[in-house]
């Protein structure tokens, strides 16, 4: 309950309408399947981190989730093989929110009744949210890749004391003043957002652009994988090469191996795409806040 999500969207939320709160003292895939089933649950926000670990359960078949009636969060990308798992097997539309700790939680959510998978959602209330070329600043044209930035009252003023951070931060245009959100993304016809991925994630691989969240939903689609981590792995011809790291269903883990899933990515995606390296874990490194800590991995793997 540091997080916004947690303590505003959650706790404050449920507390002003008067709704009953179900609270575990920290995650337990299991324990949750339980409370739910028990509690008859309505609403779960969370981070599809959580959602994943659920299905992947041994004992998922045992929880009835007939309960809810709304799901959904974001603080990473829910991946659309387990989006669509939920909508055809409980009926549920997985709502995905946006946003930074610099706009104070949400920027862009997808309205419940009209989502889209995949999707960051459209701009809150009196946010002005566009997609610019990063190096220009210019705005991209509908459906084309740029760097989401946004002006509105829930984006932060500053860094505390680091006035250098602050000004690369910001942009001014038509006398409105920007934050900068690193991430790409792009913009649709109907003015719904979508993430690309962040800007520093960018794995150069013979001058051929990689992004990581692209290939992580992809290796989803395969049965045995139950979470992936995709990073840069240095390469004395490429420059870069794609890695995955990768956590096994229980159920799969003595069926694949890394030659198997490499040999699947080359059948499933573009070939500069497919990892080069592939790297079983019994688990990826998270944060607090359950998100998966990309940069972790990263670290360890230029050392």
């Amino acid at each position: 309950m540091f997080h916004i999500t947690g303590m505003v969207s959650i706790m404050h939320t449920s507390i002003r309408s008067g709704a009953t709160m179900v609270v575990m003292p920290r995650w337990d895939r299991d324990l949750a399947g339980r409370l739910i089933s028990r509690w008859k649950v309505t609403h779960w926000t969370n981070i599809p981190t959580m959602v994943i670990d659920l299905l992947a359960s041994p004992h998922f078949a045992s929880y009835n989730l007939s309960s809810l009636v709304y799901i959904g969060g974001g603080g990473a990308a829910m991946p659309q093989a387990v989006a669509q798992r939920l909508q055809e097997q409980f009926g549920l539309r997985y709502i995905e929110g946006y946003g930074l700790t610099e706009t104070a939680a949400p920027s862009h959510s997808n309205p419940p009744d009209a989502p889209k998978q995949q999707c960051l959602g459209i701009p809150f209330m009196g946010t002005d949210a566009r997609v610019v070329d990063p190096d220009t600043l210019q705005e991209m044209p509908v459906g084309e890749a740029g760097e989401i930035i946004m002006h509105g009252p829930e984006v932060f003023n500053g860094y505390w004391k680091r006035p250098d951070a602050t000004a690369a931060a910001f942009i001014e245009i038509d006398g409105k003043r920007f934050f900068r959100s690193g991430d790409l993304g792009r913009v649709d016809e109907d003015g719904y957002f979508f993430l690309t991925d962040r800007l520093k994630r960018m794995i150069n691989a013979s001058g051929f652009k990689v992004w990581p969240a692209e290939v992580e939903a992809l290796m989803y689609r395969h049965p045995a994988i139950q979470e992936a981590c995709v990073i840069s792995t240095p390469d004395t011809y490429r420059g870069e090469s794609v890695k995955a790291v990768l956590v096994l269903r229980s159920t799969h883990k003595d069926l694949v191996t890394e030659q198997g899933i490499v040999d699947w990515c080359r059948e499933n995606m573009a070939v500069y795409k497919v990892p080069r390296v592939v790297q079983f874990v019994d688990a990826l490194p998270k944060s607090g806040a359950g998100k998966v800590m990309w940069r972790t991995l990263q670290e360890a793997e230029a050392q």
